[in-house]
């Protein structure tokens, strides 16, 4: 999962994008309205997070236009108001979910969760392919029911192709949803990451390297039986 944090308090900022990265969330912070539709326009997120009160474009303002324009990007407002009167507003602008301040880091990351299922209203809350289960909430991953002691790379690799359910996802792909805007285009960190994960799951080998598209996860069982 990939989450843009736009709050104009660095401090507090920083101290989301550190503990989204801890839970293995790729997280891009943006500290006013502006900057946060730049980003918006270029980074396929899956949630915003967003203070309403930001210098430049207000986060009410930016709101409505992600509703419009990005209508697959989730909203979650971040904010002090409280009031019944500015939870209805900020639900009619577009918002998907709201959450006032203070709160609690561990109820900001179920809420991130839940919203990031919602574009597709079938996917289950535990993900399965073939002997795999991974459930993101409890950041959890089986293997024919082996506990897989994975990093929080692996994991949020791991996740990313079994959302694929087979498909074939490429390294810009991974790169997009498993690391943030600092990571180099060039770098050789998927390719590594998925080497180690490779590893972790043990045999028989359940990711197929799709040379020149990328990387896929084959049901090893299926294949015996074609």
């Amino acid at each position: 999962m990939r989450v843009l944090i736009v709050e104009d308090e660095l401090f507090l900022a920083e101290a989301l994008q550190a503990g989204l990265r801890h839970q293995a969330i790729a997280a891009d912070v943006a500290l006013d309205g502006d900057e946060a539709l730049d980003r918006i326009a270029v980074n396929d997120y899956d949630v915003v997070v967003l203070d309403r009160d930001l210098p430049g474009t207000s986060g009410d303002e930016v709101c409505a236009i992600v509703a419009r324009d990005h209508p697959a990007v989730r909203v979650l407002m971040l904010t002090a108001a409280s009031r019944l009167t500015d939870k209805v507003n900020g639900f009619e602008l577009g918002a998907d979910d709201y959450l006032t301040k203070p709160f609690a880091l561990e109820e900001l990351i179920v809420r991130l969760r839940a919203l990031a299922r919602r574009p597709a209203a079938t996917a289950p809350p535990v993900l399965e392919f073939a002997d795999l289960r991974l459930d993101p909430f409890r950041r959890e991953a089986y293997r024919a029911g082996r506990y897989l002691r994975l990093t929080r790379k692996q994991f949020a690799v791991l996740e990313v192709l079994m959302r694929a359910g087979g498909g074939v996802v490429s390294a810009e792909q991974l790169l997009e949803k498993a690391w943030d805007e600092h990571a180099d285009p060039f770098t050789s960190a998927p390719r590594v990451t998925m080497s180690t994960l490779r590893k972790a799951l043990g045999e028989p080998d359940l990711i197929t390297t799709v040379p020149g598209a990328g990387y896929r996860l084959t049901d090893p069982g299926r294949s015996r039986a074609g």
